[in-house]
């Protein structure tokens, strides 16, 4: 298995005149979009936001030329942004619940006994059950 997953897509970095700040838009993202002060807080950010918006996508949009953005947006500064998918997911934080259950006493013993992780196992067996439906 590959331990990265390396997208391409072209960013234009829109530059305000009057405030000098960057919003970044990706044309084949249109959910993917951010703001910084500097060009160099644009471009880490703009790797940032590609990350978010595509890590746990199964199908992933087709990119288009930087030529052909560059021309859709001539007064605009176009470049291409790389980002690692595997290692965006990993920097992604899941919220969690905490949900109480109730086992037999002796299949808890037993479970711990055997240094078990209960929300592991729980959240193993939801994702199986999920899978089926």
């Amino acid at each position: 298995m590959s331990k990265t997953k390396i997208v391409v897509y072209p960013a234009v970095f829109i530059q305000d005149i009057e405030t000098q700040t960057f919003t970044i838009i990706f044309p084949d993202i249109p959910s993917a979009i951010s703001q910084a002060d500097t060009l160099g807080d644009a471009l880490v950010n703009a790797e940032e936001v590609l990350g978010l918006m595509l890590y746990d996508e199964a199908a992933l949009p087709t990119p288009s030329s930087a030529e052909k953005v560059q021309q859709a947006y001539p007064h605009d500064r176009v470049q291409l942004v790389a980002v690692d998918l595997i290692k965006a997911a990993k920097t992604v934080t899941k919220p969690l619940v905490k949900k109480n259950t109730t086992i037999p006493a002796d299949l808890a013993r037993e479970a711990s006994e055997r240094g078990i992780n209960f929300s592991a196992v729980l959240t193993q067996a939801l994702k199986r059950e999920l899978e089926k439906a």
